[in-house]
């Protein structure tokens, strides 16, 4: 089974302009999406992979194909001089190639030192797949407008979702013992192959554990402390690796929404997974479902349209806290509370709802067929509301 993932169009009327970069965790469909989707749009396209030597030298070496054409370089960040290197061919040759570059860190921030490429790339994060591509759901949005759903039931999807995650093998799969050594060969790749390659990590084992102790810690505020107790591991080095790992894609984090109206707290994220299936917490695992669906939605806003999207939780001095909150032009859009069945409205939304005047506002279940209206706040089941999203 391939699909046609939701940035194709968007990256190949880009590729028009620009250059462009796709960053996304490792096994997200960066390369598929390359190699297969996209590059079949092109009369001719050529392939660099880092990982691969005979392709290594001809990247150092410049040894461009003389067809014109799309060019792909692959996990090339791996390569302390890359951004010079795209430069120069960029530079050098727009007219005749358009240029692709994929990675499994975040391309725009890694490898900061030398020559400069702002202005000439747009970048975009591959996410996992949602509910909305599985279903190959188009959906159009007006930032501050209301957002419209679909009416078929999609549990079906959830469910698969929620039980396997959205990267591609386990997904296609559907097989807990494919997932379970999934994870396992993901965790070690990633570990002692992606972040080796590019990062001098002495104590590269005690990392690992930090790896393993984050899927315990989803959905919950990060609390850097607390995992250097449990780690015996220095704050400077705790703070460190988390930064590394994020990098990588290997979890993301959420702040909370700043405003004087709520005397908002201003610190502790709450961290979130990529892969939300290693998360073993039901409530942490579902929570964390919809956060990946939202980020993949910001993120989308942002890199497409240029839309100053944010994505935020709630929680002030008294302990009242909402899991999220969509901002633009940091002005609210919709909040939205994940519960695994409740369906009385959140006295903690109502009150955000009305401190801060928020137009639009959620309660997700995860059971299916729940769609009312209660005190200007929507329950309704995380399929139909997931089905607006990208």
């Amino acid at each position: 089974m391939q699909k046609e993932r939701y940035l194709k169009n968007t990256i190949i009327d880009d590729l028009d302009d620009k250059m462009v970069f796709i960053g996304g965790a490792r096994q997200v469909g960066k390369t598929t999406l390359a190699k297969e989707i996209i590059a079949k749009n092109f009369t001719h396209s050529t392939y660099f992979n880092w990982d691969y030597q005979p392709d290594r030298k001809k990247i150092i070496a410049s040894d461009l194909p003389g067809e014109v054409g799309l060019l792909i370089f692959d996990e090339i960040h791996k390569y302390k001089k890359w951004k010079n290197l795209i430069k120069g061919i960029y530079d050098t040759h727009k007219d005749k190639f358009k240029i692709l570059v994929t990675g499994s860190a975040r391309l725009n921030i890694y490898r900061k030192s030398g020559d400069s490429l702002q202005g000439r790339y747009h970048y975009y994060n591959l996410h996992p797949f949602s509910l909305a591509e599985i279903e190959n759901i188009s959906n159009q949005w007006q930032p501050l407008k209301k957002i419209e759903f679909k009416s078929q039931n999609y549990q079906s999807s959830l469910d698969t979702l929620y039980n396997y995650g959205g990267f591609p093998e386990t997904l296609i799969s559907q097989d807990t013992r494919v997932l379970r050594r999934w994870h396992n060969e993901k965790l070690e790749r990633l570990f002692r192959e992606d972040i080796r390659d590019v990062e001098n990590i002495r104590d590269i084992s005690s990392m690992k554990l930090l790896g393993d102790l984050l899927p315990l810690k989803a959905a919950s505020p990060l609390s850097i402390n607390n995992l250097r107790e449990d780690l015996e591991i220095s704050h400077r080095a705790i703070t460190s690796w988390l930064n590394i790992l994020e990098s990588f894609y290997y979890h993301f984090r959420i702040y909370p929404y700043s405003s004087k109206l709520i005397r908002s707290i201003k610190k502790e994220p709450k961290i979130y997974l990529t892969d939300w299936s290693e998360a073993e917490n039901e409530g942490a695992r579902f929570e964390n479902l919809v956060a990946s669906h939202l980020l993949k939605f910001t993120n989308y806003l942002f890199e497409r349209d240029g839309y100053k999207i944010g994505l935020f939780y709630l929680r002030n001095v008294d302990k009242k806290e909402v899991d999220f909150l969509v901002t633009v032009d940091n002005k609210p859009w919709f909040a939205v509370e994940v519960k695994l069945s409740e369906t009385s409205p959140s006295s903690n939304l109502s009150y955000f709802k009305d401190r801060l005047n928020i137009p639009f506002n959620f309660q997700i279940v995860k059971q299916e067929g729940i769609d009312i209206l209660k005190n200007d706040i929507r329950i309704m089941s995380a399929s139909k509301f997931l089905s607006g999203l990208v």
